[in-house]
Formats: C-alpha cells, sequence, structure tokens
C-alpha cells in the first residue's frame, strides 16, 4: 500500500503528462484545444488513476472528445508510464468533470437568491419596526415596571 504522498505526487505527475501530450503529441482534431485536464486521481495502491477533463463546446464536442480520450487511452497511458518510471502504470480512466454543470447551478441559485433578497428589500423599504426600535433592556435603565411588581 503506498503512501498518500506518492499517489498525489504520482497524480500531479498524470495530469502534467496528459495535458502535455494532448496538447503537443496527439493530432487527434477531435481533442483539440477543447478538452481541459482539471484533475487527476489515483487509488492507494497505484494501479488506477481517474483523470477528470471538461471540454469547451456543445454535447457533440463532448461526445466526440470522450470518443478520442478512449482511442488515445493507449498512447496516454505509454507516455505516463515512460515518464514515471514506476514498475506498474496505472489504468486511466477518463471521466467528465461535472464542475461546470455544477457551477451554473450553483450560479442560477445565487441570480434567485439575489432577485429574492431585491424583491424583500424594496417590500421593506417603507416599513417601520412593529414595536420599539430596540426592544431589549439595557444596564442602567430605569426598571420601574420590575420595582412595582416585586412590591
Amino acid at each position: 500500500m503506498a503512501d498518500n504522498a506518492r499517489a498525489k505526487k504520482l497524480a500531479d505527475l498524470i495530469r502534467e503528462v496528459v495535458a502535455q501530450k494532448l496538447q503537443r503529441g496527439i493530432k487527434d482534431p477531435r481533442l483539440g484545444t477543447h478538452v481541459t485536464i482539471t484533475d487527476t486521481r489515483v487509488t492507494g495502491d497505484l494501479r488506477e488513476a481517474t483523470v477528470f477533463y471538461t471540454v469547451y463546446g456543445d454535447d457533440e464536442d463532448r461526445k466526440a472528445a470522450a470518443a478520442g480520450l478512449e482511442s488515445a487511452k493507449g498512447i496516454l497511458r505509454s507516455a505516463v508510464g515512460a515518464a514515471a518510471g514506476t514498475k506498474f502504470t496505472p489504468t486511466l480512466a477518463f471521466v467528465a468533470d461535472a464542475l461546470p454543470e455544477n457551477a451554473k447551478t450553483i450560479e442560477g441559485l445565487l441570480d434567485k437568491a439575489r432577485a429574492s433578497d431585491a424583491k424583500v428589500r424594496e417590500a421593506s423599504s417603507g416599513a417601520a419596526y412593529a414595536g420599539d426600535a430596540d426592544p431589549y433592556k439595557k444596564p442602567g435603565e430605569d426598571d420601574t415596571d420590575e420595582d412595582s411588581a416585586s412590591e
């Protein structure tokens, strides 16, 4: 069982090697400059690596990039093995990163919250307090109600 530091170093190396190979070494037009490697994770036994990627474009571009990455998996694994110098080169699994979709969802929810806050702010702009502005008693104020209740 490898330690986490070694798995982290190998994951960083895989991310760098795969990104450089996609940029310079693979001539597949499906990959081009549309694919960005966002993260890499390696299992504790250093046998499997998951490479997360995003694709700039629409659904067709994403499907084409996924097919291109699957077809280039062997070349990329060979490049990782040459760079890593380990006894066993981890198998690569490519997973589309859901980060852009999650960011769009969160941004939409934040826009809804801002609109709701603006409505509340607009509705409360002319409102007055139901009671006193500060209903809490402060030290040193005259406590006439308590004095009469204790007598």
